[in-house]
């Protein structure tokens, strides 16, 4: 207690606790000199998010959605992670590693005081547990560890050594992923609505979770590292951007985050007591056309694909939709990243109708054989501008006089679901990035068995070829050859088209401070404090 000279009072308040079978998590200080009464301690400091995001489940093994991502590394943590503000790896539950054999083994020395979030520790075992349970349940993120990952094992009880199937240059990039974060020794398996409270080992540990509507984080007395300067985060899920505008003005929320309009965000920044802070700009939105043989739909004909590629207007879908927020996207490596190129811009311009309207003849089209095409949306894990989106599209399809459009949309649970079972003939998508590379925007795409959270629509052995190639060359001017020929064969086979580029924006009130945001986007709550 503060005030020591009040050192009896505290000895018979504690006598008293004692004796009466208190556990009561609220404390009194004792009172101060002139008071006739204690002075209670202050309140949480807590700050309340909103988002229009949803979780889909809390396993490290299944979960492979930015949002989810992002509440995991809040509560969980790699044993490498990027320094906040930077593209810099940098050492977390590991303190040290160091690379032998030629890049095919890597070992790891943890620190000796990680606990989870009840107090058991956590060891080397512990680690490898949970790696190989991601790779036993096989879920969407598991090919982040079993493409690359040939064996993992606790040396003793602070030293991992994992063995890789091949060299790969950017290991260390994977680690800082979910599916290689420990996680509890009670932790569920495939319980995709239990709240994971044993969670895993990182700054805030969950207290509470109802689906859709709330997520309460508080700080973690077991963290090794800096407390959250934050004690409660409570995240509130909104059903779109309207709703999560209207919280934010009548205060329910501190922070409006993923995702409100570009109209909403205009005016927001007009406001004197808000902030609008914007990320940079990894995140990308693209369209898939599932050509699985299987399925039957007319898009595994490739040249339906590049007719649809050739008749799609970027510019005027950012002009339309996002109200210049974003920017085209020519190629699924985002601009600015080392080895871009604008292939479908090279091969197909943009909104070319008479081009598409060649590549429809050839396909066996016309005016009164019209191409028939189901367009799938999903109303909000992306925003209200998705139906936008979806509309805009139809029309710049339809201007062709040779296609017919038919929108179909799902929440984004059951919309996950759909694309997992390969049941959508054309979805729109976005991506937000695992890890730091050119890999990371090409291989979940269009490696063959990587695709399957997209059902599977595209395998091509030359493209394996090329994906193999440029992951393990340890020459960057040899991996920026391999991703240029990649990305060229993108554009040619068309699975995947790209659309636009944007930023990421959040909306806060002017007293919350430690809001960083960089090239991973991952919002980290546990830099947060208030003014």
């Amino acid at each position: 207690m503060s005030n020591r000279k009040k050192v009896l009072i505290v000895g018979l308040l504690v006598l008293a606790l004692i004796s009466f079978g208190c556990a009561s998590k609220k404390t009194e200080a004792p009172a101060e000199k002139g008071t006739p009464e204690a002075k209670k301690t202050p309140e949480m400091k807590t700050i309340t998010i909103g988002v229009t995001d949803k979780i889909t489940d809390l396993d490290t093994a299944n979960a492979y959605d930015f949002y989810t991502w992002e509440v995991m590394n809040n509560i969980m943590g790699g044993l490498v992670r990027y320094k906040p503000g930077t593209t810099e790896l940098e050492p977390y539950l590991a303190k040290s590693w160091e690379v032998q054999d030629g890049g095919k083994v890597y070992i790891f020395h943890l620190r000796k005081d990680l606990k989870f979030a009840d107090g058991t520790p956590c060891t080397a075992k512990d680690v490898v547990r949970s790696i190989k349970r991601v790779m036993k349940i096989q879920g969407d993120p598991s090919w982040l560890v079993t493409d690359f990952v040939k064996d993992v094992e606790a040396v003793d009880d602070y030293t991992v050594k994992f063995t890789l199937k091949t060299p790969v240059s950017y290991f260390p990039s994977l680690l800082a992923t979910p599916p290689y974060f420990p996680v509890h020794p009670a932790y569920k398996p495939n319980e995709i609505d239990s709240d994971q409270t044993a969670g895993g080992v990182g700054p805030y540990k969950i207290v509470n979770w109802v689906r859709d509507q709330e997520l309460i984080l508080e700080a973690n007395n077991n963290f090794f590292g800096d407390k959250p300067k934050v004690d409660r985060i409570i995240i509130k899920f909104y059903k779109d951007a309207t709703t999560l505008r209207l919280a934010f003005e009548k205060g329910e929320v501190d922070i409006a985050w993923r995702t409100l309009t570009p109209i909403d965000i205009q005016t927001l920044k007009k406001e004197k007591d808000v902030q609008v802070i914007e990320a940079p700009g990894g995140f990308i939105r693209y369209l898939v056309l599932n050509g699985n043989e299987s399925t039957g739909y007319p898009t595994k004909d490739k040249l339906v694909r590049q007719a649809i590629a050739a008749a799609i207007n970027r510019q005027e879908i950012i002009d339309t939709v996002f109200l210049g927020t974003m920017q085209p996207l020519y190629s699924l490596v985002p601009n600015g990243m080392w080895s871009h190129i604008d292939a479908f811009k090279d091969k197909y311009g943009d909104g070319n109708l008479e081009l598409a309207k060649q590549l429809l003849t050839q396909a066996g089209y016309s005016e009164n054989n019209k191409l028939k095409i189901e367009l799938w949306w999903t109303p909000t894990h992306y925003g209200d501008t998705e139906k936008d989106l979806a509309q805009v599209l139809k029309a710049q399809l339809e201007k062709t006089g040779m296609i017919e459009v038919e929108l179909k949309s799902a929440e984004w649970s059951t919309y996950v679901d759909y694309a997992r079972k390969s049941a959508m003939m054309a979805s729109l998508f976005g991506w937000y990035p695992d890890y730091l590379d050119p890999d990371d925007y090409t291989t979940p795409f269009l490696k063959s068995g990587a695709n399957r959270w997209l059902g599977f629509p595209y395998s091509d052995p030359k493209m394996d070829e090329l994906l193999q190639k440029a992951a393990t060359s340890t020459s960057m001017s040899e991996r920026e050859q391999y991703y240029k020929q990649i990305q060229e064969k993108l554009a040619e086979d068309t699975p995947i088209i790209p659309l636009v580029q944007g930023k990421l924006t959040i909306v806060a009130k002017k007293n919350i401070n430690g809001i960083v945001l960089d090239p991973t986007m991952i919002f980290r709550y546990y830099l947060l404090d208030i003014s």
